[in-house]
């Protein structure tokens, strides 16, 4: 596949909620043939689905990766149970860490196993604030850039903006 640039939503509201993000950053950059080539401002979140929990640290990560998107989702799911996620768990709970594949070159995909663009992911601010942060990139189903659906996003929340940025490191891989 013809490397394409990728983002991947990573959230976390158990323990060191930072620490986890971090994490996933570390891992999404040892991936086989993928760089990770920008990282968004960490921003805390109220809780989604069941308010009675901490609330979310959430960024989101800029790859750039030849990997099929169904492999891109098993290496991510990897990544999450690596950091303690189980395989299964409750609908919105408590997590140590969450990776969505948000977006994916233009391509749109709608299986059993895997859909991008993320089906939800123009109904939430926790993602398309810290996406704002790295680009504005067009979403291939909507057809509108990310500003604009955040200008028509029906999500009350208010991100709080915490540090900067996580770091990274820019391995460019051919692995």
């Amino acid at each position: 596949m013809e490397p394409v640039t990728a983002y991947i939503g990573i959230g976390s509201n158990v323990g060191d909620r930072l620490a986890w993000l971090q994490q996933a950053v570390d891992h999404l950059s040892r991936m086989p043939n993928t760089s990770v080539t920008g990282v968004s401002r960490v921003y805390m979140t109220e809780p989604f689905g069941d308010p009675d929990q901490e609330r979310y640290f959430n960024a989101v990560v800029e790859v750039r990766t030849s990997l099929d998107p169904t492999d891109l989702r098993a290496l991510c799911k990897a990544i999450e149970h690596d950091l303690g996620r189980p395989d299964q768990y409750r609908r919105w709970s408590p997590r140590t860490i969450d990776l969505d594949i948000l977006l994916c070159g233009d391509r749109c995909i709608d299986s059993d196993l895997l859909v991008i663009p993320h089906a939800e992911m123009h109904r939430r601010k926790f993602v398309l604030v810290p996406l704002l942060d790295i680009a504005n990139p067009l979403h291939p189903r909507l057809r509108r850039p990310i500003a604009e659906l955040l200008k028509s996003c029906e999500d009350h929340s208010v991100p709080v903006r915490l540090v900067e940025r996580l770091s990274f490191l820019n391995r460019n891989k051919e692995e």
